[in-house]
């Protein structure tokens, strides 16, 4: 079974370190110590873990309503602007995610370097939601 040491655990999941271990603090993480005392997550848990934290995130006010599930906030970093198509690139976390759309979504979403927003892959496809 594979485990995870915390800080591995964290980055998987989008926190800090701290956030994880305090989460193991309080029970919502299951861990165990190796023969080194370091504190390690099982990947099974792990995995259980993100489905409940992503769920729980979900819920919340102002989430919108799509199908496509696999969904990266981040920020705008780049935006290149033709006649009629832009590429805009957003930063996510470890992800860089670029994709190509028309010139007027990317003025209508107000997109523009340094703004939050949320890159949704479905197949091949990357759409944009304005955070």
């Amino acid at each position: 079974m594979q485990s995870y040491t915390i800080g591995r655990a964290a980055r998987l999941l989008g926190v800090s370190p701290d956030t994880a271990r305090r989460w193991a603090d309080a029970g919502r993480l299951t861990t165990h110590r190796d023969d080194g005392g370091r504190r390690l997550v099982d990947g099974r848990d792990l995995a259980a873990f993100s489905v409940e934290l992503a769920r729980a995130g979900a819920v919340e006010e102002g989430t919108p309503y799509t199908s496509a599930r696999n969904a990266f906030p981040g920020i705008v970093t780049a935006i290149k602007l033709g006649d009629v198509a832009a590429q805009v690139e957003i930063q996510a976390g470890p992800h860089r995610l670029v994709s190509l759309l028309t010139r007027e979504a990317v003025e209508e979403l107000g997109l523009e370097v340094g703004v939050e927003a949320t890159a949704r892959v479905k197949s091949t496809n990357v759409h944009i939601d304005r955070t």
